[in-house]
């Protein structure tokens, strides 16, 4: 049984996957970088990491530069665009406002600096469903490593194999079928493939689903 919810933050709560993605040519343009030519590899590869992880991830497609030079712009300007507000997910109120009537404990573990998801849960009115954040800087290693989700599920004082984590990226889907959490993917941009197919226990189209699930019991 279902006895706490982990829910990642970008792609998943809020639709902010493809802001992100718009940030990296006005990044590359002030740094005086070119754009990398597999986008969709680097995009892909990217999503759900953080700290060390990301650092490499970046260096392999941008070998010249300094990754966190490119970290912290993207940061500044990620700081700037989301301060405008950003989009939920469908179902995203919904299935919280189920959570909350069921008492079950709920905490945000994303890899996205702290401030930001502060900002994101403050400008969209999700803040008040959770009591806890856990972000990429308080973990040693970064998605698809399982630590994250580990440390939420330690901070919320339930056992990580009675806890459901909701998430849309690759990466993600790696961490919480490696952490031995109930696993439920969202496809956000990308599709799961094989691999990922293998790892997750439900794979939902949307929140409104997994709602749908947790209240018929078969989460």
């Amino acid at each position: 049984m279902i006895k706490a919810v982990i829910f990642d933050m970008d792609g998943l709560m809020f639709d902010t996957e493809r802001l992100w993605d718009t940030l990296w040519e006005p990044t590359c343009r002030a740094l005086g970088l070119e754009m990398p030519q597999d986008l969709e590899a680097f995009f892909t590869g990217g999503r759900g990491l953080a700290g060390v992880k990301l650092n490499e991830h970046i260096q392999k497609f941008f070998p010249q530069a300094d990754p966190q030079v490119i970290v912290e712009k993207i940061w500044e300007l990620a700081e700037q665009r989301f301060a405008q507000g950003v989009p939920c997910k469908p179902g995203l109120a919904e299935l919280l406002e189920t959570l909350e009537e069921k008492k079950l404990p709920r905490i945000v573990a994303s890899s996205s600096p702290r401030a930001l998801i502060q900002k994101n849960l403050e400008t969209t009115g999700m803040a008040r469903y959770f009591d806890q954040v856990v972000c990429g800087a308080d973990v040693r290693h970064s998605k698809p490593a399982p630590d994250i989700f580990l440390e939420a599920a330690r901070r919320l004082g339930v056992d990580i194999r009675d806890c459901l984590v909701l998430e849309d990226s690759f990466n993600g889907v790696r961490a919480g079928h490696a952490a031995g959490a109930v696993t439920v993917m969202v496809p956000d941009i990308a599709q799961p493939d094989e691999e990922i197919r293998a790892l997750y226990t439900r794979c939902c189209k949307d929140l409104f689903e997994v709602r749908q699930l947790l209240l018929d019991g078969q989460l």
